[in-house]
């Protein structure tokens, strides 16, 4: 079967810090054929980064927690437990913004990096695809309050042992699902990690 879609229209519905578009479209049935005229929404947010900043010879992860709008459903978990992310800028590599946020929303520097994977955060209707990475830091002087005045950023950051934060994934205090899929990793290659850091 060939895998294919046509796009009939397509229109702007808003335009700002987001990006709503409509589409009308096609595609083809895996029973074959093409399937009926479909109308989808899609949500714009582009290429972003998230990186778990890991600290091996401490064992310790660098946590932030900030106020999230996506959460006000529930207002008393409206400030979530996160880790550091951004947005990719035209001319930026993925690499490039994982130490830009680092050193912007944990006040840190990143000393190695490895790209872990690269996934959509809810394909159903939003465009936002992940490249997620592991940052090797020193955390003994992380801490504090960071984030950029003029982004409205208030992000309370902490450096956790590893077992703690992995507590906090099993309790549910960790509802976000990068930070969930970041410390699911890390406790799947922790010890490999630390080796080939050297610790």
């Amino acid at each position: 079967m060939s895998k294919t879609f046509e796009i009939i229209s397509k229109e702007i519905g808003y335009s700002g810090f987001f990006r709503l578009e409509k589409y009308r479209l096609r595609h083809t049935l895996f029973a074959g054929g093409w399937s009926g005229e479909i109308e989808r929404e899609l949500f714009g947010r582009g290429q972003c980064v998230a990186v778990l900043l890991y600290d091996p010879e401490r064992d310790a992860v660098v946590l932030i927690e900030q106020f999230r709008i996506g959460a006000i459903g529930s207002p008393e978990r409206a400030w979530l437990v996160e880790i550091v992310a951004g947005a990719v800028e035209d001319g930026e590599t993925p690499e490039e913004v994982a130490y830009r946020e680092a050193e912007e929303e944990a006040g840190c520097a990143i000393e190695e990096l490895v790209k872990v994977m690269q996934f959509y955060t809810s394909p159903g209707g939003y465009s936002e695809m992940i490249t997620l990475f592991c940052g090797k830091v020193d955390s003994r002087e992380i801490g504090g309050i960071h984030g950029l005045d003029h982004e409205d950023e208030d992000i309370l950051v902490r450096a956790a042992p590893f077992s703690e934060a992995y507590r906090m994934l099993e309790s549910g205090e960790i509802e976000s699902a990068i930070p969930i899929l970041a410390v699911q990793w890390l406790a799947l290659n922790r010890d490999r990690l630390r080796q080939q850091w050297s610790c």
